[in-house]
């Protein structure tokens, strides 16, 4: 009688083990297959940015029209279409982009509801990405632009940053771009914060001194408080 007990038990915990096992499977499936799909949604965002591909005339030119221009361009070529990520949704500011990395996203701006896509896609709809957004007490023409990101474990929105703490990648990805429909600025890295919520950083909205910096702020370290900050001046 006993051994017939144990031999139940046994039995029993090894229902509830396959069962646990079943459903941290599906757990895990459903995970992936969400953050498949948040790469998926923001890849059909980059489409709709995608400035259309322009071709050289055919015909051949002069001497004279090959010289270079007197007046150099002081605006950079865009490289993405602003215009139409704002006409998608008029909540999108602009384009944050960092060459050698993974961080390539529109920017968001809603200072009545500043963390409006904290847990929201481009479109408005649940996501545990969220969308990179300015801190609501900003605006485009502020001397500090405060950019918030996820540090998410799949390596997207701003997981990259962590890598600013190695000094030979900062001093090989020092430039951010910030794209607007004003035109591209540029940002040079100057310093790496491991810091948390209560750093001075996030009271400086307007610089002193009159210069124009942007500083990007991520999730960082063990606590929930801990903070990356990554403090670029403009060029």
């Amino acid at each position: 009688m006993m051994r017939t007990r144990n031999k139940l038990a046994l039995i029993f915990f090894c229902l509830l083990l396959s069962a646990a096992a079943v459903l941290a499977g599906v757990n895990i499936y459903s995970e992936l297959k969400e953050q498949q799909k948040e790469k998926d949604d923001f890849a059909a965002v980059a489409e709709i940015a995608e400035l259309p591909m322009t071709e050289a005339p055919a015909e051949s030119v002069t001497d004279a029209e090959t010289e270079p221009s007197a007046e150099p361009t002081e605006q950079p070529a865009a490289e993405h279409n602003i215009q139409a990520l704002i006409a998608e949704n008029s909540d999108c500011i602009g384009w944050l982009s960092i060459d050698g990395t993974n961080i390539s996203y529109p920017v968001m701006y809603t200072p009545s509801e500043p963390q409006k896509y904290l847990r929201r896609n481009f479109y408005g709809k649940y996501s545990q990405s969220g969308v990179p957004f300015l801190d609501g007490r900003c605006g485009l023409q502020s001397t500090n632009l405060i950019i918030y990101g996820h540090n998410m474990r799949n390596g997207t929105m701003f997981a990259d940053l962590k890598k600013y703490v190695d000094r030979d990648f900062l001093n090989a990805h020092r430039t951010v771009k910030f794209e607007t429909a004003d035109g591209i600025r540029y940002f040079i890295v100057t310093e790496v914060l491991r810091t948390d919520i209560t750093d001075a950083w996030y009271d400086r909205i307007t610089a002193e001194d009159g210069s124009r910096c942007l500083v990007l702020s991520t999730c960082y370290g063990s606590g929930k408080d801990g903070r990356l900050l990554i403090i670029a001046a403009e060029t």
